[in-house]
């Protein structure tokens, strides 16, 4: 019997090697951000995602997607997701990581060594983040209320999950999630309709009765919302468990799940609140900047994942070519193919270093400069890394051809990240609202302390290259207050990358930061990725994105 065809030329999957130990550019950046943190926990991270077994993980959470049962088979309303296994296999990992309210509970450079945790999860699997990032989110919130927070911020930080419904108080650990967005509002949340009425008060404070609806309502299976509704007193925050401290059920009607192009594995669900039961968080009225202060940490989870998204698509390239033969060499010799990886690097490295700048912020809540550099720095962050985040997965699909186009039930992992990049330039604020965002903030009272810290952090690298100087000189003038709505796209783009210009000027070797002036700032990159100038240190760049 002979065979029909020889299977040869085609590439091993990359696994079983350690996320965090073949990312130089990470290492760096913690390096510059974090130089006293301890390592060896994001080592360990690294080794363990990088596993066959947890990409099994990733794949069936892809694949087998969950399920709402609204009712068991009595009849009776239970309104729960039913996740796969692997889910929660997933979601176990990711909270004993404690990627999740964790850093509240304090330590040195807590927020940074997180934010470089959740981009390696990143890479692995980002729905089920989603959960992981409001909670980390939601945790200061509770602040607002003393006693929910007494009773529920120690659990929100505590490396055990528990997917099961039942009281706080009967749980290792607790979840959090976010209900804001209804159908005619979106992203203005000042034409929400739903409704809470004062329903007396108790241990945790004024109650109320909520009626309405939430158009997105993601990860309805957490143990607890902070959700925006219309109290007698204004649109206000309130804190609306699952399950009630008398341990019935809340009155939150899963009304069906979305069906999404990517975030597959996170069940996104539409609800109505019949009558539920909710407390006040802070104070009535005020629910709105309540919400945009949580916004600050979600927008950083937004540019940390789409971080941690590129560089596993620029990995998945780079070990595809480099095993990959055409036309008589591996695909990673071609010179065309040489630009083009190293022009991805090259933006992978930025990313990354734009991302956990910011992060460095969030540790540092009593540095007047670095609270006023978080205020712009924001913005810009999600707006352009990701914005930058499609057009990357596309052209990292393209070194691999056809096969990075194949999802082959789950195990395309190009295709799950091409999928999944628009969410997070989408959620928690599309570009045009990170652009208005950034003129709200030069507007603002702080407005002036936030652009003289932006001028420090160019000033750091003055006269390193002209075309940087160039851009950070003209920059000063553009901050102004009156900056037309018009060019707020432009100066979000410009401020971005002055600022991972100069962030690449002091963390990584001269011609990486270079060749990221040269391309992106003096012109001669091009319009797409693989435009590098002759003089570029090509066997540099790829050197450094290896992952193994």
């Amino acid at each position: 019997m002979h065979a029909t065809h020889e299977v040869f030329n085609q590439p091993e999957p990359l696994v079983a090697y350690n996320l965090f130990s073949g990312n130089q550019p990470l290492q760096d950046a913690l390096r510059f951000n974090a130089p006293a943190l301890d390592l060896s926990e994001l080592e360990a991270l690294g080794e363990r995602l990088g596993t066959a077994e947890m990409q099994a993980h990733a794949r069936l959470a892809n694949a087998q997607l969950p399920q709402l049962r609204s009712h068991d088979r009595f009849g009776r309303r239970i309104d729960e997701v039913e996740f796969h296994p692997s889910y929660h296999a997933l979601m176990s990992v990711a909270v004993a990581a404690g990627l999740h309210g964790t850093p509240w509970a304090g330590g040195a450079h807590a927020h940074v060594r997180r934010a470089a945790g959740f981009m390696l999860f990143t890479e692995l699997e980002p729905a089920v983040l989603c959960p992981i990032s409001m909670t980390y989110a939601a945790t200061p919130a509770l602040r607002g209320n003393a006693a929910i927070h007494a009773d529920w911020a120690p659990l929100l930080a505590s490396r055990s999950y528990d997917p099961l419904l039942r009281p706080w108080r009967d749980k290792p650990g607790l979840t959090m999630g976010m209900g804001m967005t209804e159908k005619q509002g979106g992203s203005d949340l000042r034409a929400n309709t739903t409704e809470a009425q004062p329903d007396g008060s108790d241990a945790w404070g004024p109650r109320f009765v909520v009626t309405g609806h939430k158009w997105f309502f993601s990860a309805p299976m957490c143990d607890a919302f902070l959700v925006l509704a219309r109290t007698p007193g204004g649109l206000s925050c309130l804190f609306l468990p699952r399950v009630l401290p008398d341990g019935s059920r809340n009155d939150i009607r899963i009304q069906r799940l979305k069906d999404k192009l990517g975030n597959r594995a996170n069940a996104s669900s539409e609800v109505e609140f019949e009558s539920a039961t909710a407390w006040l968080v802070g104070e009535e009225g005020r629910g709105v900047p309540q919400i945009l202060a949580m916004g600050t940490l979600t927008r950083l989870d937004c540019a940390l994942g789409t971080s941690g998204l590129m560089r596993q698509a620029l990995s998945l390239a780079l070990d595809h070519t480099r095993q990959r033969q055409a036309f008589g060499k591996p695909l990673i010799a071609q010179p065309l193919m040489r630009q083009v990886l190293a022009d991805l690097a090259l933006e992978s490295e930025a990313a990354t270093a734009l991302a956990l700048r910011l992060a460095r912020c969030i540790d540092q809540p009593d540095d007047a400069h670095e609270q006023a550099l978080a205020r712009l720095l924001t913005p810009v962050t999600k707006f352009w890394i990701c914005k930058r985040g499609s057009a990357f997965a596309q052209e990292a699909m393209e070194c691999l051809g056809g096969n990075g186009y194949v999802e082959e039930g789950g195990a395309g992992v190009m295709a799950r990240i091409y999928r999944e990049m628009p969410v997070n330039s989408i959620w928690e604020g599309a570009g045009n609202i990170m652009a208005l965002d950034l003129l709200r903030a030069l507007r603002g009272a702080d407005g002036q302390a936030a652009v003289a810290a932006v001028a420090q952090e160019l000033a750091a690298a003055r006269g390193q290259h002209p075309a940087l100087d160039v851009l950070a000189a003209s920059l000063p003038a553009r901050l102004a207050p009156t900056q037309d709505e018009r060019g707020a796209r432009r100066l979000a783009q410009d401020l971005a990358l002055a600022l991972q210009a100069a962030l690449l000027a002091q963390s990584v070797p001269t011609p990486v930061f270079s060749a990221f002036c040269e391309a992106r700032l003096a012109g001669q990159g091009g319009s797409s990725f693989g435009c590098l100038g002759a003089g570029t240190n090509v066997g540099l760049l790829l050197q450094r994105a290896m992952p193994r």
